[in-house]
């Protein structure tokens, strides 16, 4: 991937793409998730749509709840 491709991604949008792909291929709800995450429902769908941007440690935890990498969230790699 070219520096110019990597500027023009919204990384809070990509994250958010992929939890939510990932979620639905677990058929998993926003509450269930959030619920598993400590979090409110609220907080989830806002990770989600790309208008929150998760911490290192939320990070880690939807990795290890979603069987993914960091890498795969961020959109540089497959799983």
């Amino acid at each position: 991937m070219s520096m110019e491709n990597v500027k023009n991604i919204n990384m809070k949008e990509e994250v958010g793409k992929k939890m939510k792909e990932r979620r639905l291929q677990l058929k998993l709800t926003q509450r269930e998730v959030a619920k598993k995450l400590g979090i409110a429902q609220p907080v989830y769908q806002r990770f989600e749509k790309g208008l929150y941007e998760c911490n290192y440690s939320m990070l880690a935890a939807v990795c290890r709840l979603y069987d993914v990498s960091a890498d795969y969230l961020l959109g540089l790699d497959e799983y």
